[in-house]
């Protein structure tokens, strides 16, 4: 099958790199050449673990390619995959002036029978729009059809996620369309759901958006367990026993963050408002994540009294552990606020301080990015813990409390045990737990 690949972002670049490794002849195109330029010659603009050694090996077996030539890349595919950028708009809805100007260059380089699916998550009726947009615009008597085939990566496992996926949703209008994209996907055939295009659609923004509703309800819970005795750890272990809850996504912290639950969860509640329905329960949700950064920095005031002049190293910059990205990350808001109020940070994360210095340039002695843990906390006032990374749980907590000021930590992912800590003669402060 030759497929083409539109944008070659996180999803894109999964994508085109995993249906070249399932045996199709990919190009991937994207209006970035850096991002192109890098593609192919193997290096990967994101970290993905896996993605880069596939990215490789997918191109020296001759199926993968890449190019800027966008119009080429159409001309030469049967089926066209759609995983440009849907940015989130003020009022919550999603902005889709780039598949509307895909949907416009597909119509004038539309030369034989295509299949136009949808990756990108998008709103319920966009296929509609992009019918009607390619329609309007073609330039030759072509038949195509439109699809909706809605992504489930989640960042950290995006090619395991792909290439093991727990479901494959499409979304048609026409046997023909499903026929080919059934055999797209062959080898996960015992795994496919094919639906009108409209319930693909909505799929993907009513599963991100339950996700984001268990989140927001165990730290809701974990709110409660602090008034109290209880342990917010032991209250979603017990929960997660019952196979109707399960234990997945009741991890108290510091809330959702990337670029799916938050963009999903307000364009799912937009969506839903624009067509008369009462979403209460989602804005509910999404005001419970974001007082998650108040109630951060409300800890970290009660620990240390007073931030100005305060020394605090922020270990964990990522929105989630085994990605670069940092896109809605609660670092950037708590980051903000500590600047605010005028401490001394020192930045530490595996993976994402380059994509953090856009945001916030190094400054010292207001802002700082250091190379390891022990380097953050040398004489720090206090530790934050914003990411669970791995190397965090593994760190040498004797050697930490030796070289800091105060021996202050505020675990806003609950990565140590508070008896364990304490005992060590640490202040330790975590979510939903004493």
């Amino acid at each position: 099958m030759k497929i083409g690949v539109i944008g070659t972002g996180y999803v894109g670049l999964v994508t085109a790199v995993c249906l070249a490794d399932l045996g199709h002849d990919v190009v991937g195109t994207d209006v970035v050449e850096d991002k192109i330029d890098k593609a192919s010659r193997g290096i990967s603009h994101i970290y993905e673990p896996g993605l880069e050694e596939l990215l490789k090996a997918n191109l020296k077996k001759g199926n993968l390619s890449f190019t800027a030539d966008l119009d080429k890349a159409i001309q030469s595919s049967d089926v066209l995959f759609v995983s440009v950028n849907t940015p989130q708009k003020e009022d919550g809805s999603a902005d889709m002036t780039f598949v509307e100007s895909v949907s416009r260059t597909i119509a004038d380089n539309l030369n034989d029978y295509k299949v136009v699916v949808e990756k990108s998550t998008v709103p319920v009726k966009t296929s509609m729009w992009i019918k009607k947009t390619i329609t309007s615009c073609k330039k030759k008597d072509v038949d195509f059809d439109v699809a909706s085939n809605p992504e489930f990566l989640r960042e950290g496992s995006a090619v395991s996620d792909f290439l093991n996926p727990d479901r494959i949703i499409i979304g048609v209008e026409t046997d023909k369309a499903r026929d080919i994209l059934v055999k797209i996907y062959e080898k996960f055939k015992d795994r496919i759901l094919v639906t009108n295009i409209d319930t693909a659609e909505i799929i993907k923004h009513a599963s991100n958006s339950y996700l984001a509703l268990k989140i927001s309800y165990i730290n809701l819970i974990a709110e409660l367990c602090e008034k109290t005795d209880a342990d917010v750890n032991q209250v979603a272990k017990g929960m997660g026993f019952d196979p109707r809850i399960g234990s997945q996504f009741l991890k108290a912290g510091l809330g959702y963050g990337g670029s799916c639950f938050p963009k999903d969860i307000r364009a799912l509640t937009k969506i839903g408002e624009d067509l008369g329905v009462n979403m209460n329960l989602l804005r509910e949700a999404d005001r419970v994540n974001l007082d998650r950064i108040d109630f951060f920095v409300e800890k970290t005031k009660k620990a240390l009294w007073i931030l100005k002049d305060k020394k605090v190293a922020v270990l964990g910059l990522a929105f989630k552990p085994e990605t670069d990205d940092i896109r809605e990350a609660s670092s950037i808001k708590i980051i903000k606020r500590l600047l605010d109020e005028g401490s001394y940070l020192r930045l530490y994360d595996p993976r994402a301080m380059e994509n953090m210095r856009k945001i916030f340039p190094e400054e010292p002695p207001q802002i700082s990015y250091v190379k390891s843990p022990y380097e953050a906390v040398k004489e720090a006032n206090a530790l934050l813990i914003i990411t669970e990374w791995d190397e965090f749980k593994e760190l040498d907590l004797k050697k930490i409390k030796e070289v800091m000021d105060n021996p202050i930590i505020i675990d806003g992912r609950n990565v140590y045990d508070p008896s364990e800590v304490r005992e060590l003669g640490f202040e330790y402060y975590s979510i939903g737990r004493q």
